[in-house]
């Protein structure tokens, strides 16, 4: 299996032009085959391949010495990822789709450089052996398991990155028997059906004073200029540290439920049409809830357990103890059916979610059974 690994680069003063230079000269040699691909098509009616190009690029070397500072694979690399975006390109036509033609890449637009072999005799210590650049500073937070495949260096608000991507063994965690429906609401983040639950942060709400602040700067700065430029930095750091505590908090509820639970079921909600509720819309893109759904569903891949994904309809409004409908809005916070079963709302909707995905259906008691018949 495939595990990718990430760790926060610290590059000299000299490494950080160096993969500043790469970075540019990387975007330019995108720039130059796009429009070397539509200039193709149009005068001469020809569809260029990713062979075809990557073919020239020794020949670019000598006719460009600078390309010489860049590593090969990178080039190769380049040449592949804007393949990959006619690909999707065709691709969104065949399907009716909105196309998005492949763009020209501005100034700080192009921001990784792939190097597709990698080995894990590049990794020394508290180093990183990069080709072209050197040996950058690693942080390695956590032990990189398995043999490194592949090697991304990234930049993104002012740091610098590497992806390691490895080919593991999985390790499957021992199974414990226990299934789980959970809720997901914006009240409590999610909910459990086995009453446990988990608060909402709203991480957005908190750090929305920073991000109004930066906004504010951002708009009364000169555009071009250098204190807008930084600006608009801090303003990109405000969003990142938001979106950071989002995940955090994602991967430790995710690492709980696969830790503990054999299956996992959550409702397939259509995030797109709720925040259409302006009320709340906010709040529902603050939860950020679908990032909990996947990182759960790769963890027990990995683990060898199962996530299940139900139909919503009335997992809130029917009974879970004896399956009868019983209307309530979102101000009631309390299930109360005639069958005599008082739960909280989200409890009761979380047990619902784990009878669909195990296929169980809840069956009226026999004094109900005795009032439909008289």
């Amino acid at each position: 299996m495939i595990r990718t690994y990430k760790f926060k680069l610290v590059p000299t003063t000299e490494q950080r032009e160096k993969i500043e230079w790469g970075l540019g000269m990387c975007r330019w040699l995108y720039n130059a085959m796009l429009e070397q691909r539509r200039f193709a098509y149009k005068r001469r009616g020809l569809s260029l391949s990713y062979h075809k190009q990557a073919t020239e690029l020794p020949s670019l070397k000598k006719e460009i010495p600078a390309f010489k500072q860049v590593h090969s694979q990178v080039l190769q690399q380049v040449a592949k990822r804007l393949d990959l975006a006619f690909q999707h390109f065709f691709r969104r036509i065949k399907r009716g789709e909105k196309p998005g033609f492949p763009r020209f890449q501005g100034k700080n637009r192009f921001d990784s450089l792939s190097y597709p072999q990698a080995k894990a005799s590049m990794f020394q210590g508290k180093f990183i052996r990069v080709p072209k650049i050197g040996d950058v500073r690693v942080k390695m937070h956590r032990h990189m398991n398995g043999s490194p495949k592949t090697l991304v260096i990234k930049r993104k608000n002012g740091r610098y990155y590497v992806m390691v991507t490895c080919e593991v063994a999985p390790s499957p965690i021992p199974f414990s028997r226990k299934q789980v429906g959970i809720d997901l609401g914006v009240k409590h983040f999610a909910i459990t059906s086995d009453r446990e639950f988990f608060p909402a942060m709203r991480f957005l709400e908190k750090g929305l004073r920073d991000i109004k602040r930066w906004q504010r700067t951002v708009s009364r700065r000169k555009k071009g200029s250098h204190r807008r430029r930084k600006a608009v930095a801090w303003l990109a750091k405000a969003h990142e540290r938001v979106a950071n505590q989002r995940k955090d908090l994602a991967h430790k509820i995710s690492r709980s439920l696969v830790d503990r639970y054999d299956l996992i079921a959550f409702e397939k909600l259509n995030v797109k049409g709720m925040v259409k509720n302006r009320p709340l819309a906010k709040k529902i893109a603050d939860a950020a809830w679908r990032q909990l759904i996947d990182f759960t569903t790769y963890k027990a891949e990995w683990a060898g357990k199962e996530v299940k994904l139900v139909d919503p309809y009335n997992t809130s409004q029917a009974c879970s103890e004896c399956g009868q409908i019983v209307k309530k809005d979102l101000s009631i916070r309390v299930h109360s059916c005639s069958c005599g079963y008082t739960e909280d709302r989200d409890i009761n909707a979380a047990r619902n979610i784990l009878h669909r995905a195990m296929g169980y259906a809840p069956q009226p008691t026999m004094g109900q059974l005795e009032l439909s018949l008289f």
